[in-house]
């Protein structure tokens, strides 16, 4: 039987509402921080795709007022679950403020789904602030990687760890050193963190978040520029493969 849900976050960023509408309602803003590629129809009724290696979502925009409120709502499955965003934005001076609220019905493990969830929308709002403050108006490059094995939490952390040169203590704004066979060496810094869930690290020419989520190690990098996607993906697929074999 289906479950209702709703989770409500807000985060204030560094950029005006102008900016923020771009980075949460069109296809290269959304696709540029949050999942896989997007496309956005502008306009009340129109329709929302998200594309991932392994799925995809079609939803129609369900409030549509540029600068200010951006909401959208999935199509429904046949067990009657689905979800829908939605976005507030409010203009604070020098700063703006987005109130997020995500909501709909779960299914029958909705506890579990409920908890991912509830710490997956603080990250994505997290790196949302990290694309505005350092590459807003900009269009990524997103890849993601993953493990599909049971991944106890203590061995993927140390795994993390020693790929991002981080120590036991994670902080906002420590340094990090990304070294993983096949690409340069990166320094970063922490920009978000919230152990033992995931942390963001933002170089020059992009971010990554390193997550460990309902028992799966996951990687996402949004990177900007003259961005070799085969490559940080090979790169990354073999460091995965590798470590958790």
């Amino acid at each position: 039987m289906p479950h209702p849900f709703e989770i409500r976050e807000d985060i204030t960023v560094e950029a005006t509402p102008d900016q923020v509408w771009e980075a949460i309602a069109t296809g290269p803003g959304i696709s540029s921080w949050f999942l896989g590629r997007t496309e956005v129809e502008p306009a009340e009724g129109g329709r929302v795709r998200i594309e991932m290696p392994d799925w995809s979502s079609e939803a129609t925009v369900t409030a549509w007022k540029p600068g200010r409120h951006f909401a959208y709502r999935e199509d429904e499955n046949p067990d009657g679950t689905f979800m829908a965003l939605e976005y507030h934005v409010e203009g604070n001076g020098s700063s703006t403020v987005v109130r997020f609220v995500h909501s709909g019905f779960l299914g029958d493990d909705w506890e579990d789904e409920y908890d991912a969830l509830t710490q997956g929308d603080r990250m994505y709002l997290e790196k949302l602030g990290v694309y505005l403050k350092h590459f807003a108006g900009r269009t990524a490059t997103f890849t993601l990687f993953e493990t599909r094995e049971n991944i106890p939490r203590e061995r993927a952390w140390n795994a993390l760890r020693t790929v991002t040169g981080l120590g036991e203590t994670v902080s906002v704004g420590d340094k990090a050193r990304i070294t993983v066979d096949g690409l340069a060496p990166a320094e970063g810094v922490i920009d978000f963190a919230r152990l033992p869930h995931w942390v963001g690290v933002t170089t020059d020419d992009g971010f990554y978040a390193f997550m460990h989520a309902q028992d799966s190690v996951v990687i996402e990098y949004s990177g900007f520029g003259d961005v070799d996607g085969p490559a940080i993906e090979r790169a990354w697929q073999s460091w995965l493969t590798t470590t958790f074999a």
